[in-house]
């Protein structure tokens, strides 16, 4: 079975509801073969990060970088996690009070020194969130978790 991490945070909520839709999505009832597990910044670290098959990462853009405690999950994870998780298949969303790019950006940048593989489009919502981006995020979720599973990735 593959195993597809989930590291995310928020603090208003709207970074989390839009895990919660990756999530779904990523639990499709068609794709059986993957565990999908979930965590916050805070309580992922890097043997968790060594010990799976995809990794999507959420983040909120705050003054146009990632949050602090996304920050604070690359610095815990980069040097034990060096050697161990080159091209690891990932996939980002991102939450930005005004376009998110800031944050994205910042986050490709960090995912290069891994080296980490980006195999889905990224999902970033600028200012409101809708039900068609969280449409995006379910399907980000589905086409992640599949992907793993027929081996694409």
């Amino acid at each position: 079975m593959k195993r597809l991490l989930v590291v995310f945070h928020s603090y208003t909520g709207s970074t989390e509801h839009m895990a919660e839709a990756v999530l779904a999505g990523a639990r499709h009832e068609g794709v059986t073969g993957v565990e999908v597990v979930a965590r916050r910044c805070a309580d992922a670290g890097a043997l968790e990060l060594m010990s799976t098959d995809g990794l999507i990462l959420g983040t909120p853009e705050n003054f146009g970088y990632m949050s602090g405690a996304m920050k604070d999950f690359f610095d815990r994870t980069f040097y034990p996690a060096q050697g161990r998780v080159e091209g690891l298949p990932s996939a980002y969303f991102v939450k930005g009070g005004n376009d998110g790019t800031g944050a994205l950006a910042a986050i490709r940048q960090v995912a290069k020194g891994y080296p980490l593989r980006e195999v889905q489009e990224p999902v970033v919502c600028g200012g409101v969130l809708t039900d068609d981006v969280l449409q995006r995020c379910e399907a980000l979720g589905t086409m992640m978790a599949a992907g793993l599973e027929l081996g694409m990735y």
